[in-house]
């Protein structure tokens, strides 16, 4: 496996504009929260190193993974904001359980994203064990959550260089 020998939360080959002019909302999950609780840190460290004011972050937990979906479309819809980052965990167990869960995730975050109009980041894990999940979550794998915020960022850019272009 490929990424066996890697970090994948190295962004050398990434500009990563500034995160100062933009509004950020974080859903997460408290299902799995020592896993949830390091995406959640990495993510918010990554906003601020990359200029992102505090009060321009807003944060909210969700019960589960499937709750991110209603948590961001509740962001989305209140407050004013450029991107959510939702943030989970969901580790395979005995029963197809994960699978429904993992898919329902999916679809459902891209669906809040195209309703309105802004990005919406999947950091779900969606690993076989929890050690695999540790090891994405600040571990040798790096941190998913950073690479959420930094998506965020770079695709609110990406949103306000369009606004401006028409």
């Amino acid at each position: 496996m490929a990424t066996s020998l890697k970090s994948l939360s190295d962004f050398s080959h990434t500009e990563v504009p500034s995160a100062a002019p933009f509004r950020f909302g974080i859903v997460t999950a408290q299902w799995n929260v020592k896993i949830t609780g390091a995406l959640l840190e990495g993510a918010l460290k990554a906003l601020t190193e990359n200029g992102a004011k505090e009060e321009n972050i807003i944060s909210i937990t969700v019960p589960g993974s499937y709750e991110l979906i209603s948590g961001a479309d509740l962001l989305l819809t209140n407050k004013d904001v450029d991107a959510v980052i939702c943030l989970g965990c969901v580790i395979q167990g005995d029963t197809p359980h994960f699978d429904y869960i993992c898919s329902g995730v999916a679809h459902g975050l891209a669906n809040v994203g195209i309703k309105h109009t802004k990005p919406v980041i999947f950091g779900v894990l969606t690993t076989n064990t929890e050690l695999q999940a540790e090891e994405r979550a600040g571990g040798k794998h790096g941190n998913k959550g950073e690479e959420a915020a930094v998506t965020a960022i770079i695709m609110s850019e990406i949103g306000s260089q369009l606004k401006q272009s028409l």
